[in-house]
């Protein structure tokens, strides 16, 4: 073979080769990643960074490894398939550390969501005085069952024996483990001063005009034209909670049911936001959430409460914070449960260690942010004994103040000295300068992306000719003059989460930027004192909760006008148009893929023969516009498509104006007939935002941002500072959360929280304009800023 002695065959593999990688926008690209190193993957937005690290290594890692399981096993997990590239070698089992929200279930907690909650079950269940039992007895996920009855033993001659069973949970029969009730605002479904027939009912949909009109004045069980106000007791009940009835209205047989289990079955019981926007409006006037009086939000039954270890249950150490959570089991020496003591401290420990300490474990995992919630998918990683794993980021200093990025990056060089391949999507300069490895991707975004810019060191980088290398050092200096407030948005008295009565005013008018370390309480000020009124736009990143089916065209409601403008140059319905209704291709319904059910197999999805992919039927593709067909114009990236309806013969002004909205906040390379389910949470949040800056809105108009820039290149936050700059000066004030030195620069006003996290925030410990913040280095986030504008 002609190696030498000191190097073994095995020993040759430090390499993660790709060849012709061809995912979305990767136009053949092949690289080399260097194993045990870390590795960061830079370019701008859409420039095949994600398409590249997760869409084809991660990817192929995890199918591979499905694929060494048995079938059954297989059969409960999803069903992958190959990535589009010609050779990957090398590859490791990868772990991947995302930014998806954690399942938004109400019983999801910090604590369920590490098994930092089951350990202290444990816990109580050994050394809770007085016992109560196993430690499913201190699980708000377990209700307590009691059931009696005969079973019949077959053992030789048949005999029924009694038998009871119970199980003891921990859980609040009043709220079921949720820690809130709901309740119903009955102002908001009807107008009491008003008869049935004056149009006394305010659900959407409920017009007495239509059928709900027939059934409920044919009725008969109470006046139509008395008002509600002086309706019986048993009126009142027929209204709202009658169960359903058997009636004949106009000799047709029909059913009544009271108002409120009707629009519990049709609009409670439903997602929120799948519903459309006026009844969204509606569902949200209506539902009412109060704190379970009898759990007092513990979500605990009355026994889990009573057991108590040194005066303290379990719902008091989840309430703590971990920080002090860590403390309190420090304090504990019983020799009976050392061990579980040992790995509850490490736990606890990491998160302290991984800058989530301001946590409390009974926190809802559904209110965390993305940059939170994969610090904590991070927890269980960091004592793990695994070495030569690849380890798979997403922007980790999401969410992060530049004084946490520092322990972020102690944190993946640890993991890359333990032997592990860190791989890393990232646009920081902060995390760029520790890295190994970089890997540029560009040049630009969509079709004109996809290719490997640059490959090499730091300095290299920083030297070469790329996007990204020139921005590498860009520094945003504060402005000499501020804009002035057009008036103010009082806050009195704030105390959700850490807040400590915070008064403040957040100026209008102006470019606001909330500040301070993760944990200080800027999403408790704003998201909780600020009231979400008419005036009041929050875009946040939370998933858009369309199906499959949705695409940006859909969502911003830019099909309508294109729909309109094939219909009129081909004399034919705009519903032709539209994969969703008469122009579906039938074999596939218009979704593009035909899913097969496997029964106890994952299905699987294949492309649809019939149309190839295209959702339409052929005829419908035989009608053009401007030279080309309905699904040629879905396929074109926005900045393309507003080329093209912006004149010659598809010119459509309407289509126009959405379009440009798009490219404004920085979507120009998205195609108009992306899934939406495909979208990063900045692109949600730029999406969301194009959508609401159509809003005329009623007098003032508030836009409350949460990091927008999340997922932006540095070339890219240029383009989002001249965006929120051209928002304020048509009269809207902006309130932007966020830690990028850029953006605190660039504003008017600046509220920083802290001086710390958790109980050691909540206080607002400036407020002013960002030049004089440098100049006085007052806070923590004051010496970043000072260190960032003058390098």
């Amino acid at each position: 073979m002609g190696l030498t002695v000191e190097q073994h065959l095995a020993d040759r593999h430090d390499l993660i080769r790709v060849h012709g990688a061809r995912v979305n926008n990767l136009k053949d690209v092949s690289v080399e990643i260097p194993k045990r190193r870390l590795t960061v993957f830079t370019g701008i937005s859409g420039s095949g960074k994600s398409s590249l690290v997760f869409g084809t290594i991660a990817a192929e890692s995890q199918r591979l490894i499905n694929e060494t399981y048995s079938a059954f096993v297989q059969g409960f997990m999803p069903a992958l398939a190959r990535p589009e590239v010609d050779v990957l070698d090398g590859l490791t089992t990868a772990i991947i550390v995302d930014q998806q929200r954690m399942g938004a279930d109400p019983r999801s907690t910090v604590g369920t969501a590490t098994d930092a909650h089951a350990m202290l079950r444990i816990l109580f269940s050994r050394l809770g005085t007085p016992h109560l039992g196993p430690p499913s007895a201190f699980s708000f996920n377990t209700a307590s069952v009691r059931a009696s009855g005969a079973i019949t033993v077959e053992r030789g001659a048949k005999k029924a024996v009694k038998a009871t069973y119970t199980r003891t949970g921990g859980m609040c029969p009043r709220c079921e483990g949720r820690g809130t009730v709901t309740d119903i605002d009955l102002t908001q479904l009807y107008d009491d001063t008003k008869s049935l027939g004056e149009g006394a009912l305010t659900v959407p949909g409920y017009s007495m005009d239509g059928w709900y009109g027939r059934i409920f004045k044919g009725s008969g069980f109470f006046d139509p034209d008395k008002p509600i106000r002086r309706y019986t007791k048993r009126e009142l009940h027929d209204l709202l909670h009658k169960e359903p009835t058997k009636i004949k209205v106009d000799g047709i047989n029909l059913t009544y049911e009271g108002l409120i289990p009707k629009i519990q079955k049709s609009m409670l019981s439903k997602d929120v936001d799948a519903l459309q926007p006026h009844v969204r409006a509606f569902v949200e006037r209506a539902m009412t959430f109060t704190v379970c009086p009898e759990c007092d939000g513990t979500r605990l039954s009355e026994g889990a409460r009573s057991s108590k270890i040194e005066g303290l249950s379990i719902a008091d150490v989840c309430a703590l914070q971990i920080s002090d959570l860590a403390d309190w089991v420090r304090g504990l020496a019983e020799p009976t449960v050392a061990p579980l003591l040992t790995a509850l401290r490490q736990t606890l420990d990491s998160f302290t260690e991984i800058g989530l300490g301001y946590l409390a474990l009974d926190r809802p995992a559904g209110t965390l942010s993305g940059g939170e919630a994969q610090r904590v998918k991070m927890i269980r990683h960091l004592g793990s004994s695994l070495t030569d794993v690849t380890y798979v980021f997403d922007e980790p200093t999401t969410g992060l103040h530049p004084h946490d990025i520092q322990r972020m990056n102690d944190l993946l060089l640890r993991l890359r000295d333990k032997g592990n391949t860190v791989l890393v999507v990232e646009h920081k300069p902060q995390v760029i300068a520790i890295a190994d490895h970089v890997v540029d991707l560009g040049p630009g975004a969509g079709t004109a992306g996809g290719t490997v810019c640059f490959e090499g060191t730091v300095e290299g980088l920083r030297s070469g000719d790329t996007v990204t290398g020139r921005h590498l050092d860009d520094r945003a200096a504060p402005k000499e003059t501020v804009r002035t407030p057009t008036g103010k948005l009082e806050i009195r008295g704030a105390t959700t989460h850490n807040l400590k009565d915070v008064d403040v005013d957040i100026p209008l008018g102006v470019l606001t930027v909330v500040t301070g370390v993760a944990g200080s309480g800027k999403s408790s000020l704003i998201h909780g004192s600020i009231p979400a009124d008419e005036g009041v736009v929050f875009v946040d990143q939370a998933p858009i909760r369309g199906s499959r089916r949705s695409n940006p065209a859909t969502y911003t409601g830019l099909l309508d006008p294109i729909r309109k403008a094939f219909a009129k140059a081909n004399g034919v319905k705009p519903a032709l148009f539209s994969a969703n209704s008469e122009g579906a291709c039938p074999t596939c319904n218009g979704a593009g893929v035909v899913y097969t059910d496997l029964a106890m197999m994952a299905g699987v999805s294949t492309t649809c023969e019939d149309c190839e992919g295209r959702r339409f039927q052929a005829a419908v593709l035989d009608h053009h516009l401007g030279g080309r067909d309905i699904t040629e114009v879905l396929a074109m990236p926005v900045a393309e498509a507003e080329e093209f309806f912006g004149a010659g013969e598809a010119h459509t002004p309407a289509a126009q104006r959405i379009l440009g909205r798009l490219a404004d906040v920085g979507l120009g390379y998205l195609t108009l007939g992306q899934p939406l389910t495909t979208l990063s949470g900045g692109e949600r949040q730029r999406l969301k935002l194009a959508t609401h800056m159509a809003d005329k809105g009623g007098g003032r108009l508030v836009f409350v941002l949460d990091e927008p820039t999340a997922g932006l290149h540095l070339a890219d936050v240029e383009q989002l500072l001249g965006l929120l700059d051209r928002l304020v000066d048509s009269g809207k004030s902006v309130i932007v959360v966020e830690h990028h030195p850029a953006v605190m620069a660039h504003a008017d006003w600046i509220i920083d929280l802290g001086p710390g996290a958790g109980h050691d925030g909540g206080r607002v410990v400036y407020e002013g304009t960002p030049a004089a913040l440098v100049t006085t280095r007052a806070t923590l986030t004051g010496e970043h800023l000072a260190a960032y504008v003058g390098g």
